[in-house]
């Protein structure tokens, strides 16, 4: 079973964690848009379990991802399941099976992200840039570990945040953070 391992932080001065990036040897690759759209299980809260349960899709390419509950307190270590589908329209396809089995539509979150590659102290770790809008900037750490690594990678990557300079990690997915926004812009009993 593979987990990913992952932080994020909040980017209050990129030139300057990306300059940092370059010297260590990070090399980014070409931006992309993602469209997230987020489901809820019919019989069971994923707010409540913190699951995630989702269709990506990236250009024309589509896939659908599951990720179970954070494993622990310092980072976003989750079991994490995806399997690509058709391209093109068979993403709204897809969200019509969901939405017919009884998930239920919770958002679309976009974003623009810059993949990087990153080898650092014998590890290569996978880097995102991402501008989600109305929440900000952020640079993704992750590396993916099996049972027996999983703690190496946790301690490898908050090494890399230090060595960044990255303080503060949002452990909120991007989809907490937009709907606390949106409840933040919606008034109270509408």
């Amino acid at each position: 079973m593979l987990y990913e391992v992952e932080l994020k932080f909040p980017l209050s001065d990129e030139r300057r964690v990306l300059a940092l990036l370059a010297e260590l040897g990070a090399t980014a690759g070409e931006p992309v848009e993602q469209s997230d759209h987020y489901f809820n299980h019919p019989s069971r809260d994923f707010r409540q379990t913190d699951e995630a349960f989702r269709i990506r899709s990236v250009g024309m390419a589509n896939c659908v991802t599951y990720k179970g509950p954070k494993l622990d307190a310092s980072t976003k270590m989750r079991r994490e399941i995806e399997v690509p589908f058709a391209d093109g329209a068979a993403a709204e396809q897809m969200a019509a099976i969901f939405l017919a089995l009884g998930f239920r539509s919770v958002r679309k979150v976009r974003k623009n992200r810059t993949p990087w590659k990153l080898t650092w102290n014998g590890r290569l770790y996978d880097l995102a840039l991402d501008r989600v809008p109305s929440v900000g900037t952020f640079l993704e750490i992750e590396l993916i570990a099996d049972e027996t690594g999983r703690d190496e990678a946790r301690q490898a990557i908050l090494d890399l945040a230090q060595r960044l300079s990255l303080v503060h990690p949002e452990r909120r997915s991007y989809l907490e953070l937009v709907l606390s926004l949106d409840q933040e812009t919606t008034p109270n009993g509408a």
